[in-house]
């Protein structure tokens, strides 16, 4: 099997890029995306980073768990801990609760297939064997954050082929699909725990303490961002020291507390400069609402993010017509 070369139905391919590449997330960074319903929690689609809003897909987390297979160019997909390049012919499985976002690699063309739905459909909402027995060990796999799977490996292609045949059932909707897709779900799910190490015992589910206090300390940043912050006040926020601040952000954001709080001050102009209906004034007054008292360092810094002048930028609304233009990557 080639993933590359799966056919997508049209209706996939035609749909709007602002109703399927945008993340909205609370302050938290849960995603308010909905991935299916609650009777029938599963969501396929066909997305280009291309199209996307920057460029690329923001960080978020979402209790659902996710997979992506890449169809044409790079698809970089960041965690807490690490960053994964997945081409043509490869496939990440992302598990629940993973904060992640995702970007084409050197801001080339990127489409893949992206499947989220919530094991609750496999298991059902309430405990019973099933879910002691097949879901929690996965949920509590402490090594199992996300899983590459790559078709040179006989086991690997199977799984991108059955989830393939997920997607596609639930892009063309025939009747009956509901069912096919648990099916195909439950041999997916049962593939994946014969193929992966087993664990004796079912320990509660860890998120790592970098993970924890970088999540409190971006909700700190995007509620305060346009305070004059410092380092020792983000620091406090999360009650470790400057330094070790600084080392959180750095293992599991790959920035500084200060390059984060500078690009999400960036963000929100970008989100006033793009709306018509709203009035902020001049760009000194745009910049000071954000965070800046240097209108100079704002410019300078937009320039440095998105290569365009704020007042360019609005005019042109380069994110819509020259989405190769902004590469304001790893923030949300």
């Amino acid at each position: 099997m080639n993933t590359a070369q799966t056919t997508v139905p049209e209706t996939s391919k035609n749909t709007k890029a602002e109703d399927q590449d945008t993340i909205e997330t609370y302050d938290n960074l849960y995603s308010k995306n909905d991935y299916g319903t609650l009777d029938y929690p599963v969501n396929a689609r066909y997305l280009d980073l291309h199209k996307s809003y920057l460029n690329w897909i923001r960080w978020h987390w979402h209790e659902e768990m996710e997979i992506l297979i890449v169809d044409q160019g790079v698809a970089e997909v960041s965690t807490d801990d690490d960053s994964y390049l997945i081409r043509p012919g490869q496939g990440l499985i992302i598990n629940q609760n993973v904060m992640h976002c995702i970007h084409a690699q050197d801001k080339k063309q990127c489409t893949f297939h992206s499947l989220v739905f919530h094991p609750d459909y496999i298991f059902g909402h309430k405990s019973n064997y099933l879910q002691t027995q097949y879901l929690l060990p996965m949920q509590n796999y402490q090594l199992f954050k996300v899983f590459l799977l790559d078709e040179s490996a006989p086991w690997h292609e199977r799984m991108l082929r059955t989830l393939m045949e997920v997607i596609e059932v639930n892009m063309t909707q025939n009747f009956g699909y509901e069912i096919a897709t648990k099916g195909y779900l439950c041999h997916f799910w049962a593939e994946l725990l014969r193929q992966l190490p087993q664990t004796e015992t079912v320990s509660p589910p860890r998120i790592s303490q970098d993970e924890q206090r970088v999540k409190e300390a971006m909700l700190y940043i995007r509620t305060h961002h346009a305070e004059p912050l410092t380092l020792q006040e983000i620091a406090d926020s999360i009650h470790v020291s400057k330094s070790e601040c600084c080392r959180c952000f750095s293992r599991t954001l790959q920035m500084s507390p200060f390059e984060y709080l500078m690009k999400y001050r960036i963000y929100e102009s970008t989100k006033k400069l793009m709306d018509d209906e709203q009035d902020f004034g001049s760009i000194a007054d745009l910049a000071l609402s954000v965070g800046f008292n240097n209108t100079s360092y704002y410019n300078k810094l937009f320039k440095k993010f998105l290569g365009c002048t704020p007042t360019y930028y609005r005019t042109h609304k380069v994110l819509h017509q020259e989405p190769e233009r902004g590469t304001l990557s790893y923030f949300l």
